[in-house]
Protein backbone atom coordinates (compact mmCIF):
# COMPACT_ATOMS: atom_id res chain seq x y z
CA UNK A 1 0.00 0.00 0.00
CA UNK A 2 1.44 3.61 -0.82
CA UNK A 3 2.30 6.22 1.67
CA UNK A 4 -0.80 8.11 -0.02
CA UNK A 5 -3.57 4.79 0.76
CA UNK A 6 -1.71 4.53 3.89
CA UNK A 7 -2.82 7.95 5.16
CA UNK A 8 -6.46 7.91 3.01
CA UNK A 9 -7.02 4.62 4.84
CA UNK A 10 -6.42 5.89 8.15
CA UNK A 11 -8.69 9.44 7.71
CA UNK A 12 -11.31 6.75 6.90
CA UNK A 13 -10.79 4.52 10.17
CA UNK A 14 -10.28 8.01 12.49
CA UNK A 15 -13.80 9.88 11.29
CA UNK A 16 -16.03 10.08 14.16
CA UNK A 17 -13.61 9.11 16.50
CA UNK A 18 -13.04 11.54 19.69
CA UNK A 19 -10.22 13.56 19.41
CA UNK A 20 -9.78 13.16 23.34
CA UNK A 21 -7.80 9.73 25.31
CA UNK A 22 -10.75 10.14 27.48
CA UNK A 23 -12.91 13.19 27.06
CA UNK A 24 -12.21 16.83 26.94
CA UNK A 25 -12.79 17.70 30.66
CA UNK A 26 -10.76 14.81 31.85
CA UNK A 27 -7.50 15.48 29.20
CA UNK A 28 -7.45 19.45 29.62
CA UNK A 29 -7.72 18.73 33.25
CA UNK A 30 -4.98 16.28 33.51
CA UNK A 31 -3.14 16.35 30.70
CA UNK A 32 -2.94 19.27 28.32
CA UNK A 33 -3.04 22.34 31.11
CA UNK A 34 -1.42 20.95 33.47
CA UNK A 35 2.42 22.11 32.18
CA UNK A 36 0.90 25.58 32.49
CA UNK A 37 -0.86 25.22 35.71
CA UNK A 38 2.54 24.04 37.12
CA UNK A 39 4.49 26.98 35.63
CA UNK A 40 1.59 29.20 37.20
CA UNK A 41 2.23 27.33 40.83
CA UNK A 42 5.66 27.58 40.85
CA UNK A 43 5.57 31.59 40.26
CA UNK A 44 2.95 31.54 42.91
CA UNK A 45 4.71 29.99 45.66
CA UNK A 46 8.45 31.36 45.08
CA UNK A 47 9.26 33.15 47.95
CA UNK A 48 6.66 32.00 50.24
CA UNK A 49 7.10 30.59 53.80
CA UNK A 50 5.15 27.20 51.64
CA UNK A 51 8.59 27.33 49.50
CA UNK A 52 11.03 28.68 52.31
CA UNK A 53 10.34 28.13 55.79
CA UNK A 54 11.53 25.26 57.28
CA UNK A 55 10.72 22.60 60.36
CA UNK A 56 12.07 19.43 61.74
CA UNK A 57 10.18 16.45 60.91
CA UNK A 58 10.80 12.83 62.52
CA UNK A 59 14.18 14.94 62.62
CA UNK A 60 14.57 15.62 58.79
CA UNK A 61 14.34 19.56 58.12
CA UNK A 62 11.91 20.12 55.35
CA UNK A 63 9.91 22.90 53.89
CA UNK A 64 6.73 22.59 52.88
CA UNK A 65 6.55 22.64 48.99
CA UNK A 66 9.46 20.12 49.71
CA UNK A 67 7.45 17.24 51.26
CA UNK A 68 5.02 18.07 48.61
CA UNK A 69 6.89 17.83 45.68
CA UNK A 70 8.90 14.63 47.02
CA UNK A 71 5.42 12.79 48.36
CA UNK A 72 4.43 13.24 44.92
CA UNK A 73 7.29 12.03 43.00
CA UNK A 74 7.84 8.79 44.92
CA UNK A 75 4.12 7.89 45.40
CA UNK A 76 3.42 8.72 41.48
CA UNK A 77 6.42 6.38 41.07
CA UNK A 78 5.03 3.55 43.05
CA UNK A 79 1.98 3.94 41.02
CA UNK A 80 3.34 1.78 38.52
CA UNK A 81 2.61 -1.41 40.49
CA UNK A 82 -0.98 -0.78 39.78
CA UNK A 83 -0.24 -1.52 36.18
CA UNK A 84 2.54 -4.13 36.32
CA UNK A 85 1.34 -6.28 39.90
CA UNK A 86 -2.53 -5.17 40.03
CA UNK A 87 -3.19 -6.24 36.17
CA UNK A 88 -3.69 -9.82 36.09
CA UNK A 89 -3.03 -10.29 32.20
CA UNK A 90 0.04 -8.49 31.70
CA UNK A 91 1.82 -9.93 35.61
CA UNK A 92 0.95 -13.57 33.85
CA UNK A 93 3.12 -12.39 30.72
CA UNK A 94 6.27 -11.43 32.73
CA UNK A 95 6.24 -12.60 36.56
CA UNK A 96 10.26 -12.64 36.22
CA UNK A 97 10.65 -9.24 35.79
CA UNK A 98 7.97 -8.22 38.86
CA UNK A 99 9.44 -10.63 41.07
CA UNK A 100 12.67 -11.33 40.47
CA UNK A 101 14.32 -7.91 38.55
CA UNK A 102 13.24 -5.74 42.11
CA UNK A 103 14.60 -8.24 44.54
CA UNK A 104 17.98 -8.54 42.32
CA UNK A 105 18.51 -4.67 42.36
CA UNK A 106 17.70 -4.26 45.86
CA UNK A 107 20.07 -6.87 46.68
CA UNK A 108 22.70 -5.47 44.51
CA UNK A 109 22.54 -2.30 46.47
CA UNK A 110 22.77 -3.74 49.82
CA UNK A 111 26.42 -5.56 48.38
CA UNK A 112 27.70 -3.26 46.36
CA UNK A 113 28.90 0.59 46.58
CA UNK A 114 29.52 0.26 42.92
CA UNK A 115 25.79 -0.92 42.27
CA UNK A 116 24.50 2.57 44.45
CA UNK A 117 26.93 4.79 42.54
CA UNK A 118 25.56 3.19 39.50
CA UNK A 119 22.02 3.83 40.50
CA UNK A 120 22.39 7.26 41.52
CA UNK A 121 23.48 8.20 38.57
CA UNK A 122 20.76 5.88 36.47
CA UNK A 123 18.07 6.72 38.00
CA UNK A 124 18.70 10.69 37.31
CA UNK A 125 19.48 10.39 33.22
CA UNK A 126 16.49 7.58 33.12
CA UNK A 127 14.31 9.69 34.65
CA UNK A 128 15.00 12.38 31.92
CA UNK A 129 14.29 10.03 28.83
CA UNK A 130 10.98 9.03 30.57
CA UNK A 131 9.53 11.87 31.25
CA UNK A 132 10.19 13.47 27.65
CA UNK A 133 8.66 9.70 26.64
CA UNK A 134 5.55 10.00 28.59
CA UNK A 135 4.57 13.26 26.50
CA UNK A 136 5.76 11.42 23.44
CA UNK A 137 3.40 8.79 24.06
CA UNK A 138 0.39 11.27 24.93
CA UNK A 139 1.32 12.64 21.60
CA UNK A 140 1.19 9.43 19.88
CA UNK A 141 -2.39 8.51 21.32
CA UNK A 142 -3.87 11.99 19.89
CA UNK A 143 -2.60 10.84 16.68
CA UNK A 144 -4.23 8.17 16.73
CA UNK A 145 -7.62 9.54 17.92
CA UNK A 146 -7.20 11.43 14.82
CA UNK A 147 -7.07 8.48 12.74
CA UNK A 148 -3.55 8.95 11.43
CA UNK A 149 -1.54 5.64 11.16
CA UNK A 150 0.36 4.43 13.88
CA UNK A 151 3.84 4.40 12.60
CA UNK A 152 3.24 7.95 10.98
CA UNK A 153 5.48 10.34 12.46
CA UNK A 154 6.93 8.00 14.98
CA UNK A 155 10.38 8.69 14.82
CA UNK A 156 9.76 12.23 14.41
CA UNK A 157 7.42 12.92 17.48
CA UNK A 158 10.26 10.63 19.24
CA UNK A 159 13.42 12.71 18.76
CA UNK A 160 11.24 15.78 19.12
CA UNK A 161 10.21 14.90 22.83
CA UNK A 162 13.80 14.40 23.57
CA UNK A 163 15.07 17.61 21.92
CA UNK A 164 12.27 19.54 23.79
CA UNK A 165 12.78 18.02 27.32
CA UNK A 166 16.58 16.84 27.56
CA UNK A 167 18.17 19.57 25.37
CA UNK A 168 17.13 22.34 28.01
CA UNK A 169 18.35 20.81 30.99
CA UNK A 170 21.79 20.09 28.75
CA UNK A 171 22.07 23.64 27.77
CA UNK A 172 20.24 25.36 30.33
CA UNK A 173 20.82 26.80 33.77
CA UNK A 174 19.83 22.79 35.94
CA UNK A 175 22.58 20.95 33.71
CA UNK A 176 24.95 20.85 36.66
CA UNK A 177 22.42 19.86 39.19
CA UNK A 178 21.85 16.85 36.83
CA UNK A 179 25.10 15.99 36.61
CA UNK A 180 25.88 16.45 40.33
CA UNK A 181 24.72 12.37 40.62
CA UNK A 182 28.21 11.63 39.68
CA UNK A 183 29.75 12.56 42.62
CA UNK A 184 28.22 9.12 44.31
CA UNK A 185 31.61 7.36 42.29
CA UNK A 186 33.49 9.74 45.24
CA UNK A 187 35.59 6.62 46.53
CA UNK A 188 34.39 3.93 44.87
CA UNK A 189 34.86 4.46 40.93
CA UNK A 190 38.08 6.01 38.96
CA UNK A 191 38.51 9.99 38.65
CA UNK A 192 36.87 10.03 35.50
CA UNK A 193 33.48 9.50 37.02
CA UNK A 194 33.88 12.26 39.73
CA UNK A 195 35.16 14.39 37.07
CA UNK A 196 32.04 14.82 34.74
CA UNK A 197 30.43 17.14 36.78
CA UNK A 198 33.49 19.45 36.39
CA UNK A 199 34.12 18.75 32.96
CA UNK A 200 30.19 19.40 31.80
CA UNK A 201 30.38 22.85 33.74
CA UNK A 202 33.76 24.14 32.00
CA UNK A 203 32.16 23.08 28.88
CA UNK A 204 28.82 24.22 29.53
CA UNK A 205 28.91 27.78 27.18
CA UNK A 206 29.78 24.99 23.81
CA UNK A 207 27.59 22.45 24.90
CA UNK A 208 24.52 25.46 25.03
CA UNK A 209 25.24 26.67 21.56
CA UNK A 210 25.12 22.91 20.22
CA UNK A 211 21.74 22.82 21.77
CA UNK A 212 20.63 25.69 20.64
CA UNK A 213 22.03 25.35 16.93
CA UNK A 214 20.65 21.35 16.65
CA UNK A 215 17.52 21.78 18.03
CA UNK A 216 16.76 24.70 15.98
CA UNK A 217 17.73 22.92 13.03
CA UNK A 218 15.65 20.17 14.35
CA UNK A 219 12.12 21.75 14.96
CA UNK A 220 12.61 23.14 11.28
CA UNK A 221 12.64 19.90 9.88
CA UNK A 222 10.32 18.45 12.11
CA UNK A 223 7.92 21.16 10.68
CA UNK A 224 9.08 20.51 7.07
CA UNK A 225 8.33 16.76 7.67
CA UNK A 226 4.74 17.25 9.46
CA UNK A 227 3.86 20.07 6.47
CA UNK A 228 4.72 17.38 3.61
CA UNK A 229 2.75 14.54 5.51
CA UNK A 230 0.06 17.11 6.29
CA UNK A 231 0.07 17.70 1.91
CA UNK A 232 -0.49 13.60 1.69
CA UNK A 233 -3.24 13.35 4.19
CA UNK A 234 -1.83 13.58 7.85
CA UNK A 235 -4.85 14.55 10.51
CA UNK A 236 -3.71 16.91 12.34
CA UNK A 237 -4.61 16.60 16.59
CA UNK A 238 -5.12 20.37 18.14
CA UNK A 239 -4.56 18.00 21.14
CA UNK A 240 -1.41 16.83 20.29
CA UNK A 241 -0.43 20.48 19.22
CA UNK A 242 -1.15 21.82 21.77
CA UNK A 243 0.35 19.45 24.40
CA UNK A 244 3.69 19.51 22.58
CA UNK A 245 3.74 23.29 22.61
CA UNK A 246 2.42 23.95 26.08
CA UNK A 247 5.08 21.23 27.18
CA UNK A 248 7.73 22.08 24.75
CA UNK A 249 7.40 25.85 25.92
CA UNK A 250 7.35 25.45 29.48
CA UNK A 251 10.58 22.57 29.17
CA UNK A 252 12.60 25.12 27.90
CA UNK A 253 11.88 28.02 30.05
CA UNK A 254 11.96 26.08 32.95
CA UNK A 255 15.10 23.42 32.62
CA UNK A 256 16.93 26.22 30.33
CA UNK A 257 16.56 29.26 32.67
CA UNK A 258 15.21 27.57 36.13
CA UNK A 259 12.58 31.13 37.16
CA UNK A 260 12.13 31.62 40.69
CA UNK A 261 15.02 28.67 41.77
CA UNK A 262 11.59 26.15 40.75
CA UNK A 263 12.32 23.73 37.84
CA UNK A 264 12.31 20.53 40.04
CA UNK A 265 9.10 21.27 41.59
CA UNK A 266 7.44 22.27 38.22
CA UNK A 267 8.24 19.74 35.70
CA UNK A 268 7.97 16.87 38.40
CA UNK A 269 4.50 18.50 39.02
CA UNK A 270 2.93 18.26 36.24
CA UNK A 271 4.34 14.92 34.93
CA UNK A 272 3.25 12.94 38.12
CA UNK A 273 -0.53 14.41 37.54
CA UNK A 274 0.05 13.43 33.77
CA UNK A 275 0.94 9.79 34.97
CA UNK A 276 -1.36 9.09 37.81
CA UNK A 277 -4.38 10.17 35.58
CA UNK A 278 -3.22 8.11 32.79
CA UNK A 279 -2.57 5.16 35.54
CA UNK A 280 -6.06 5.81 36.52
CA UNK A 281 -7.55 5.93 33.01
CA UNK A 282 -5.92 2.39 32.28
CA UNK A 283 -6.56 0.73 35.45
CA UNK A 284 -9.23 2.68 37.58
CA UNK A 285 -11.80 0.61 35.91
CA UNK A 286 -10.01 -3.02 37.19
CA UNK A 287 -8.95 -1.79 40.43
CA UNK A 288 -12.76 -1.18 41.15
CA UNK A 289 -13.94 -5.02 40.47
CA UNK A 290 -10.74 -6.32 42.23
CA UNK A 291 -12.37 -4.16 45.10
CA UNK A 292 -16.11 -5.31 44.13
CA UNK A 293 -16.76 -1.66 44.14
CA UNK A 294 -18.94 -1.49 40.73
CA UNK A 295 -22.16 -2.08 42.00
CA UNK A 296 -21.61 1.30 44.31
CA UNK A 297 -22.92 4.40 43.18
CA UNK A 298 -19.57 6.14 44.83
CA UNK A 299 -17.68 3.20 43.71
CA UNK A 300 -15.23 5.35 41.42
CA UNK A 301 -14.80 8.14 43.74
CA UNK A 302 -14.08 5.20 46.62
CA UNK A 303 -11.44 3.66 44.49
CA UNK A 304 -9.63 6.75 43.27
CA UNK A 305 -9.65 7.32 47.19
CA UNK A 306 -7.91 4.29 47.73
CA UNK A 307 -5.46 4.87 44.69
CA UNK A 308 -4.74 7.95 45.46
CA UNK A 309 -4.12 7.31 49.24
CA UNK A 310 -2.29 4.21 48.72
CA UNK A 311 0.32 5.87 46.66
CA UNK A 312 0.65 9.11 48.68
CA UNK A 313 1.08 7.20 51.90
CA UNK A 314 4.57 5.61 49.90
CA UNK A 315 5.14 8.66 48.50
CA UNK A 316 5.13 10.74 52.18
CA UNK A 317 7.05 7.11 53.56
CA UNK A 318 9.97 7.43 50.95
CA UNK A 319 10.46 11.15 51.20
CA UNK A 320 10.76 10.94 54.79
CA UNK A 321 12.84 7.70 54.83
CA UNK A 322 16.39 8.72 56.25
CA UNK A 323 18.73 9.17 53.10
CA UNK A 324 21.69 7.75 55.06
CA UNK A 325 19.72 4.19 55.71
CA UNK A 326 21.20 2.50 52.69
CA UNK A 327 18.18 -0.25 53.08
CA UNK A 328 15.30 2.33 53.34
CA UNK A 329 17.10 4.19 50.17
CA UNK A 330 17.53 1.32 48.47
CA UNK A 331 13.77 0.17 47.95
CA UNK A 332 13.19 3.51 47.16
CA UNK A 333 15.65 3.63 44.23
CA UNK A 334 14.62 -0.26 43.47
CA UNK A 335 10.58 1.50 42.96
CA UNK A 336 12.09 4.45 40.72
CA UNK A 337 14.26 1.87 38.27
CA UNK A 338 10.86 -0.42 38.22
CA UNK A 339 8.80 2.55 37.30
CA UNK A 340 11.03 3.49 34.66
CA UNK A 341 11.19 0.08 33.50
CA UNK A 342 8.08 -1.41 33.64
CA UNK A 343 6.29 1.58 32.40
CA UNK A 344 7.86 1.44 29.43
CA UNK A 345 7.01 -2.39 28.06
CA UNK A 346 3.86 -2.28 29.92
CA UNK A 347 2.23 0.16 27.47
CA UNK A 348 4.11 -1.62 24.30
CA UNK A 349 2.36 -5.15 26.09
CA UNK A 350 -1.31 -2.95 26.43
CA UNK A 351 -1.18 -2.22 23.07
CA UNK A 352 -0.35 -5.37 21.50
CA UNK A 353 -3.46 -6.50 24.04
CA UNK A 354 -5.79 -4.10 22.35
Amino acid sequence: MSARAELASAAQLGVGRAAYIVGPGYDWAFFLLPPLIALAAGALIAGTPFADATFRLHGEKVTREGLFIGTLIHGHLAAVLLRSHGNADIFRQHRLRFLVAPVALFAAMMLSMWAVACVSVLVVFWDVYHSALQTFGLGRIYDARAGNAPALGRRLDLWLNLVLYAGPILGGATMLLHFQSFDAFEGVGPAFFTAVPALMTSSHRAISWAVIAAGTAYLVYYALAYRAMFRRGYRVSFPKVWLLVSTGLCSIYTWGFNPWGQAFFIMNLFHAVQYLALVWWSEGGRLRRRLRLDALRAGAPIAAAIFLGGVLVYGAWAELAPADDRALWSITQTVALMHFWYDGFIWSVTRKQV
